[in-house]
């Protein structure tokens, strides 16, 4: 699977134009939550059926999944609709094929529709089924980290 991520090639992942956002809140998910790779699948599969150009209310991105109040007017632009959070992840990590959840975070616009960092994190882990609270009792313990991998240079 040289060259893709959770079986789909990395340039079906790019960032929408003019979905960035400064946030209002930001909490760090500790410990972070990790998801095996039927579980980082299922979420990057869902994530992408409700995408912000197909109806839905999710912008999925290399580093994160957006949360909007509704579709994008367009494919490439949000028009009236709201960014108002986000979840942060890392793929590969701590294996490859899994996914490690370590930030929720809420833009002002958010804020003001009434959005916390645990109601974001409990929609995008909607996608899934995984629910939000007892999510860490119930996950199987990740593997640990591959002995002969090597750290990447910087």
């Amino acid at each position: 699977m040289s060259g893709t991520l959770l079986a789909h090639p990395a340039t079906n992942m790019a960032l929408k134009p003019g979905a960035v956002a400064i946030p209002a809140l930001s909490s760090h998910v500790r410990p972070a939550l990790v998801l095996a790779e039927r579980e980082a699948r299922s979420l990057s599969e869902a994530a992408t059926r409700e995408d912000v150009g197909r109806g839905g209310v999710f912008a999925t991105t290399p580093a994160c999944i957006q949360v909007w109040d509704r579709p994008w007017d367009s494919l490439d632009a949000p028009g009236s609709a709201i960014h108002l959070g986000s979840v942060d992840w890392s793929y590969d990590t701590p294996v490859k094929h899994y996914v490690t959840i370590y930030r929720a975070m809420v833009t002002e616009q958010g804020v003001a529709a009434g959005a916390t960092t645990l109601s974001i994190l409990a929609q995008v882990l909607g996608l899934t089924g995984v629910p939000v609270d007892g999510a860490r009792v119930t996950m199987p313990a990740p593997p640990r980290r591959d002995p002969f991998r090597r750290p990447a240079l910087v």
